[in-house]
């Protein structure tokens, strides 16, 4: 389902414009100059309209938070939610997964979100998961050793075959749920887990941690289209 345009976007995209970083390669090495007294660097793929982007800042205030979106009709509203809160450690990057290794140098990120991506149904899209084998060594080269993956979805097929990528990525596998929210809510909710929660879906959870590999897997560029959110 495609989003709605939203009015006035280019007038909404320049009142927000110092969340937004233009050109995030650049800045590649030197993120924390941005918020020079953060203790760590946290990194959110697919932040959507950014509810869980705004709400964990605002708890984190000495975290500096990098929100990933493409598609500027959801990014907008992630970007207003963090300005009306007067949040100034969140940033934002129009950019795409698969480049992440361009944006961001080796032990740059200390944690990585990935909250409700497209599960992209069919093994002939599997590598296009950005929790299939091959994204999970991109990430390994801007995580930090013992850095962690935040891995949030409602759909169990693909969190079920996503628990064997992780090991064969090196990240040692905790926190396995597949009821997040049964015995009360658990964190930061997106909009779209409220959503399902309500609706009875239950949340799968896990966290994923970097661990040593000898050798160190080599990682080939990802190709193909640009990732996308249901």
């Amino acid at each position: 389902m495609r989003m709605r345009k939203k009015p006035n976007l280019p007038a909404r995209m320049e009142r927000c414009a110092a969340m937004l970083i233009e050109d995030p390669a650049s800045m590649r090495g030197r993120w924390r100059e941005l918020y020079p007294n953060a203790r760590q660097l946290r990194l959110e793929i697919g932040c959507g309209k950014g509810r869980f982007s705004a709400e964990t800042a605002e708890e984190n205030p000495d975290v500096l938070y990098i929100a990933l979106e493409r598609v500027p009709d959801a990014m907008i509203v992630a970007m207003e939610r963090c300005q009306a809160r007067g949040l100034t450690n969140i940033f934002f990057i129009d950019g795409d997964a698969a480049l992440l290794r361009e944006y961001f140098a080796p032990d740059e990120v200390d944690l990585l979100y990935i909250n409700f991506c497209d599960p992209w149904p069919g093994m002939k899209h599997a590598r296009r998961r950005l929790t299939h084998q091959q994204f999970l060594t991109l990430y390994r080269g801007i995580l930090r050793q013992g850095g962690q993956i935040h891995f949030k979805s409602d759909n169990r097929d693909l969190f079920e075959w996503s628990l064997f990528q992780f090991p064969k990525a090196g990240y040692a596998l905790s926190e396995v749920t597949r009821d997040l929210h049964g015995g009360g809510i658990q964190g930061v909710m997106t909009d779209y887990e409220e959503k399902f929660h309500l609706l009875g879906t239950p949340i799968n959870r896990c966290v994923g941690t970097k661990e040593p590999m000898d050798p160190e897997p080599e990682f080939q560029p990802i190709p193909g289209p640009k990732q996308e959110r249901p």
